[in-house]
């Protein structure tokens, strides 16, 4: 027992680790669908170009393109390390250029503000570092030798 309780149990956490994984691609995926189906890509890229970003339509594509390959290849378990870095730098630029200007709180204390980028950053590094691939050693041969 550490200090701050005792640990969950490895199997509790492998299960919660699975909703989490399911549950943050989810809404990421539903983030791309909407903005697919309700045409918002051209003026999401209107609005990057008047930010000063070169080809914003193109940029506001491939975003759009993301969330929804994406949360696909994570619930698929593909590269799952890889997609959840690439979030974390899209949600990392959207809450630098939208949320932190708008304070902490998404409701209640303020309007759009950063704490729900936060928790879904924080979440997809937590998925990245949890999938991410083991190390086999060096001085192991693939079937677990050593090599002379």
């Amino acid at each position: 027992m550490g200090w701050l309780g005792s640990k969950a149990p490895p199997e509790r956490a492998e299960q919660v680790l699975e909703i989490l994984r399911v549950t943050v691609a989810i809404l990421i995926l539903i983030h791309g669908v909407y903005r697919l189906s309700a045409g918002l890509v051209a003026p999401f890229g209107t609005w990057l170009d008047s930010l000063g970003f070169p080809f914003g339509y193109g940029w506001a594509m491939a975003v759009t393109l993301y969330e929804l390959v994406g949360p696909a290849l994570m619930l698929a378990r593909r590269w799952t390390s890889l997609v959840s870095l690439g979030h974390v730098a899209i949600l990392t630029l959207g809450m630098i250029l939208v949320h932190l200007p708008a304070g902490w709180f998404v409701v209640g204390g303020g309007r759009n503000g950063m704490e729900y980028s936060v928790i879904l950053i924080v979440a997809l590094l937590g998925i990245a570092w949890a999938y991410w691939p083991a190390r086999r050693s060096a001085s192991l041969s693939p079937r677990g030798r050593m090599r002379l």
